[in-house]
């Protein structure tokens, strides 16, 4: 019932994979369009993310941002060379990128610093209470799941949804040009990089997913990649919400959509 998949049309373009990815991959979306809908992208685009909102944001972001290459480095201990072409395939992509990964985490301290959060406090403070489930849902998922699962939710899912909501943001010249010119390049680094104009990760990784499972997989396993990946939505939308729970502008924003 697995049949072999192997992508003939371009890398970006859905209808190159089959048709259970394409149906999995819409009924996600809405659930991926709360992510990119939420206020907290609109506050801190309008420069009316408060200072502990934006400490909020930064600290609570932190654990997932400095343990993303762990989290791959989970995917591929599940790799065998040589047992399937998806396993080839994961195991190339997964060991390339994760030395892609290694100055993120330095770029992110940057980017906290230029929005004047020390980085000492990233480093030596506990996370906001509450902001934690996104990195750990990852690290759960990527340690206990399949080889699919832990690549959709992480490399797919919140990769993919970061290049976006991180375009948003750093083209808003606004925002951009509320750093100091003199460190405003090394503080948006790390935006820079994510964003999503060329971005091809979250492509690679659904390739990575369907050459595992391949043609027909079974309506369980689908589901199951489905509900990885809003699972994967949902605890950065909650992560959100705890980050700008007591932001005083936020009020005000949701007198304006009322």
């Amino acid at each position: 019932m697995n049949k072999h998949f192997e992508r003939t049309g371009p890398l970006t373009e859905l209808s190159s994979y089959p048709q259970w990815a394409q149906d999995m991959v819409a009924d996600c979306e809405s659930t991926k369009q709360r992510v990119l809908d939420h206020e907290i992208w609109k506050l801190m685009m309008d420069l009316r993310l408060d200072d502990e909102s934006t400490a909020n944001f930064m600290m609570g972001l932190w654990p997932f941002i400095e343990r993303f290459p762990s989290f791959m480095a989970l995917s591929l201990l599940k790799t065998r060379y040589g047992r399937s072409s998806g396993d080839n395939l994961a195991r190339r992509w997964l060991v390339r990128n994760i030395r892609v990964e290694q100055n993120h985490a330095e770029y992110w301290l940057n980017w906290a610093e230029g929005a004047g959060v020390a980085r000492e406090r990233l480093l030596h403070d506990h996370p906001p209470h509450g902001t934690d489930g996104l990195s750990r849902w990852c690290e759960d998922i990527c340690n206990r799941g399949t080889l699919a699962a832990g690549i959709v939710a992480t490399n797919y899912a919140i990769e993919g949804v970061t290049g976006e909501w991180s375009q948003m943001i750093y083209d808003n010249t606004k925002y951009r040009e509320s750093f100091d010119p003199s460190v405003r390049t090394s503080a948006l680094k790390w935006l820079h990089l994510h964003a999503a104009y060329d971005d091809t990760h979250p492509w690679e990784a659904l390739e990575i997913v369907c050459t595992l499972m391949g043609l027909e997989p079974s309506a369980d396993d689908v589901a199951h990649l489905a509900e990885c990946i809003k699972r994967s939505y949902t605890s950065m939308i909650l992560l959100g919400d705890r980050c700008i729970q007591n932001c005083p502008d936020r009020l005000v924003l949701s007198e304006a959509a009322a």
